[in-house]
């Protein structure tokens, strides 16, 4: 029996019961927070110095992506994804092919302080249609990370520009994660998270080369992450939907110290293998505006802005 299965008998997780009408608001999970992270802990400057950026820059507005943008996406689908390059010298991003895929290679060099990256495009992109099943879906597998005891962390989630670099996703405004060094959830939660197995306790003592996926449901506004093509239970339900309208939000991971890891956005098969359908693709957003209620599939080119 496998470890998802076995943790699920021993205590069912919850899925919060969808309503008729209005989907649901989010709200902090029931279960117990941590002060900090059970492995490491950022420093009070970091804090505070992420709130005084906060402050300084306001999320930015939705835009409407570039006619060449557009283009692209038309003729390459979700390839056009990816993470950009941080202007860290501890943090390198190469785009490497792999069979008829592409993949973003996230390496951190020994000493790399934390350190967030955000995808060049937005997987939730606030001006374009918002179809009522699926969503986005993406993954990265982790091909070195230091140990944690020593500060290792990789963090997979979502963010919106401008974000502080210095803070791993979920630490911030609007914006979620999984932490991989405890395992802990977090949604604008500067503390120590939240546990997102059931128990309480991870399925795997070391994360490396195990591929993490991390999925957002459009209709209910539901965030759940996948191990090696399992998914779990739901990590938070109703985040993004009162402001969705109005934001991007960019597919994040994190780094901490020496790591190594590929990023997909669907150039390559996934793990999950629900996420290889259309209904989750990446590039299938931003094919109509959202006030575009006609049969057109395919979204007419735009002037940049």
């Amino acid at each position: 029996m496998d470890w998802f299965k076995q943790h699920c008998q021993q205590r069912a997780p919850r899925h919060p019961e969808v309503l008729p009408g209005a989907p649901p608001e989010w709200a902090p999970a029931v279960e117990r927070s941590s002060t900090y992270g059970l492995q490491n802990e950022a420093s009070d400057e970091s804090y505070e110095t992420a709130l005084e950026f906060c402050k300084r820059h306001p999320v930015e507005s939705s835009a409407i992506l570039p006619s060449r943008t557009i283009a692209d996406i038309d003729s390459n689908g979700c390839l056009e994804w990816g993470m950009q390059a941080h202007d860290s010298s501890s943090v390198a991003v190469v785009h490497n092919s792999v069979g008829k895929g592409r993949l973003s290679q996230i390496r951190s060099r020994v000493g790399c302080p934390d350190t967030c990256l955000l995808s060049n495009l937005p997987i939730v992109a606030g001006q374009y249609h918002f179809p009522m099943d699926g969503g986005v879906y993406f993954e990265i597998t982790v091909n070195k990370m230091t140990d944690p005891s020593k500060g290792g962390v990789i963090a997979i989630g979502t963010a919106c520009r401008p974000y502080p670099s210095w803070r791993l996703p979920g630490w911030n405004r609007l914006s979620a994660g999984l932490h991989l060094d405890d395992f802990h959830k977090f949604f604008e939660d500067p503390d120590g998270g939240r546990p997102c197995f059931p128990l309480g306790f991870p399925p795997i003592t070391s994360v490396v080369g195990h591929t993490i996926g991390c999925a957002y449901s459009f209709h209910t506004g539901t965030m759940f992450f996948t191990i090696d093509g399992q998914r779990l239970p739901d990590a938070f339900t109703g985040i993004y939907l009162q402001n969705r309208s109005g934001i991007d939000v960019y597919a994040a991971v994190g780094v901490s110290g020496e790591c190594d890891v590929s990023v997909n956005f669907g150039g390559s098969s996934f793990k999950w293998l629900e996420g290889n359908e259309w209904r989750w693709r990446v590039d299938r957003q931003v094919r109509k505006l959202g006030d575009d209620v006609g049969d057109q599939e395919e979204l007419p080119a735009y002037s940049a802005r």
